[in-house]
This record gives C-alpha cells, sequence and structure tokens, in this order.
C-alpha cells in the first residue's frame, strides 16, 4: 500500500489541484481541437510547470499531469504521434520539476492522466480496438516508467474505451483512480457524458469496476451542480473511496474554454456537501483555477 493509500484508508481528506487545460488558456495559450491542451507542452512547458507550482502552493496534495490529450491517437490526429513519448515525458517532468521547486511542508503526489477522448473531426469515429488498446498500454507505461505516483483515468464517459484504458492503467501495478464525466437531468438516471438517452447510465460504468482493484472513483469533468446526484450513484454501488472534482463552465472544440462564474466560495459551499457524504479526495477540473483550490484547502482542513 503506498502512503497516499494509507492516508485515504485512514480517512484523511486529500486536496486535488484544478484544471490545467482552462489555466493554459487564461494565461495566454490557444487550446484548438487538434491538441488541446497538449499546446502547453508545444509552446509554453515552463507554463504547464509554473500551473502544477501555483496548485501545490494553492494547497494541492495531488497534481495531474498535462496528458489528457497525448495519448498517441489524439497526437496522430493533428501529425505529432512521433512525438508521443516525448511529450508524455515532458509533461511528467513538468509536474516533477513543479514538485521539487516547491518546497512544499507537505507530501505532494503525481497522478498520470489518461482520457479516452479524441478529437472530434469529420470521418474520424476513433482508433480500432487493436490501437486504442495498444495506445493506452503505451501511455500508462510512459508514465509510469516517468514515475507517476498513480494513474488517473479522467472522463470516462465510454464503457468499451474505459474498459481498454483500465487494463493498460492497472498494467502498470500503480494505484488507478477512474474518473466518470456524468450528466444529471432531475427525476432521470445519471448518465455518463451527458444527457443523451443513447449514452450508458453511470451504474454500467460502475459495474465495470467491480473486483478490479481500482483505487478510487471519483466523478469529475461534471458541472457542480449534478455532481451531487451522481456521486449518490457512486455511494450506493461502490464501497471504495470516492472523490470529486468538477467543472465550471463550457468547452468548445473550435473556440477554447469559456469560463464559469462559479465563485471560490460558491465551490467550497458545494465542496462541504461532498465531503459530508464521505467524498474523501476534492478538487476541481476544467475552470477551477488556483484560487479554488486555496479557498478548498483553507475551508476543509
Amino acid at each position: 500500500m503506498t502512503e497516499l493509500e494509507d492516508r485515504i484508508k485512514k480517512g484523511d481528506l486529500i486536496i486535488l489541484d484544478g484544471g490545467t487545460g482552462s489555466e493554459l488558456e487564461r494565461r495566454g495559450i490557444a487550446l484548438t481541437r487538434q491538441t488541446w491542451s497538449a499546446a502547453g507542452l508545444l509552446n509554453r512547458s515552463d507554463l504547464v510547470q509554473e500551473i502544477h507550482r501555483d496548485y501545490i502552493a494553492a494547497g494541492a496534495d495531488v497534481i495531474i499531469t498535462n496528458t489528457f490529450a497525448t495519448c498517441r491517437h489524439w497526437l496522430d490526429a493533428s501529425g505529432l504521434g512521433d512525438r508521443t513519448r516525448e511529450l508524455n515525458e515532458a509533461a511528467v517532468t513538468a509536474a516533477q520539476e513543479a514538485r521539487r521547486e516547491s518546497e512544499a511542508d507537505r507530501d505532494v503526489w503525481i497522478a498520470g492522466s489518461i482520457s479516452t477522448n479524441w478529437p472530434r473531426r469529420d470521418g474520424y469515429k476513433g482508433p480500432s480496438e487493436t490501437q486504442a488498446k495498444a495506445n493506452y498500454r503505451e501511455q500508462s507505461e510512459i508514465l509510469a516508467e516517468g514515475g507517476v505516483d498513480l494513474i488517473a483515468l479522467e472522463m470516462m464517459r465510454d464503457i468499451e474505451q474505459t474498459g481498454f484504458a483500465l487494463e493498460a492503467a492497472l498494467a502498470t501495478d500503480l494505484p488507478v483512480w477512474v474518473g466518470f464525466s456524468c450528466g444529471a437531468k432531475e427525476g432521470e438516471d445519471v448518465r455518463l457524458g451527458g444527457y443523451d438517452g443513447e449514452t450508458h447510465l453511470l451504474s454500467e460504468g460502475l459495474k465495470l469496476l467491480e473486483d478490479k482493484g481500482v483505487a478510487l472513483v471519483a466523478i469529475m469533468h461534471t458541472i457542480a451542480q449534478e455532481t451531487m446526484p451522481a456521486l449518490q450513484v457512486v455511494k450506493e454501488q461502490w464501497g471504495g473511496p470516492v472523490g470529486a472534482y468538477p467543472h465550471t463552465g463550457s468547452s468548445s472544440w473550435d473556440s477554447g474554454y469559456q469560463r464559469g462564474t462559479v465563485s471560490p466560495e460558491d465551490f467550497l459551499d458545494a465542496a462541504r456537501q461532498w465531503v459530508s457524504m464521505g467524498v474523501q479526495a476534492v478538487g476541481g477540473c476544467c475552470g477551477i483555477g488556483p484560487e479554488h483550490i486555496r479557498l478548498l484547502r483553507e475551508g476543509l482542513l
């Protein structure tokens, strides 16, 4: 058992970081459908490092690598597939250097992010099963070799792709966190990815994790108002540790990220409700910045 897992087992509250892509955009990096947050690694790795450092200074116990958009099939779509190892290694190094430079008076862990997303463009329906499995395995191995402390599967919305990514992540023997992105209309079942009736139910995604050895399940990249009903489903069906790191605002493949209006104070109020129901890892995704995280730490610990 790792020290982080031991902390969680003892019931400690762990503070996560906030969004990286939205912070990159706020600080001047344009996000496009071709590269999304990987643009920071291509153009300003020093800025990626600065963002990690700011989150640590704000109080984050866990920072997440800027590898959400660096799986090979995403990079292939923009002609950058041959830089897959380079960009993933650069992201891990940026997080490690930020941790070293921060000289925090507490332990800080690094989670290696893997998503099952790819650029949505005309005619491209995503990787084949063989390609997807190979690409998730490749990214998992690069992150593990680079020295991350755990793997964080982020924005899981597709049952099949989640299964492929989970298999690859677990093969590293690192702790694996699974983050589901959901939508929850009032009076209806919580669904993965949004409200579309063709999507899977969150309960189906949770069934996929049974007896797999997953270390923590989180609701993430879900608007704050809909995080509570999703967490209730998780608490009913999942007996392990639970996390929450929602987003605010909206994103567009063509125009980047539009920041939301959830203030740090309102975000803290919502987080207190999540913690009251047993959530042990709290942070934010897109639109949640260092000031939100700073107030979380001050208000929850």
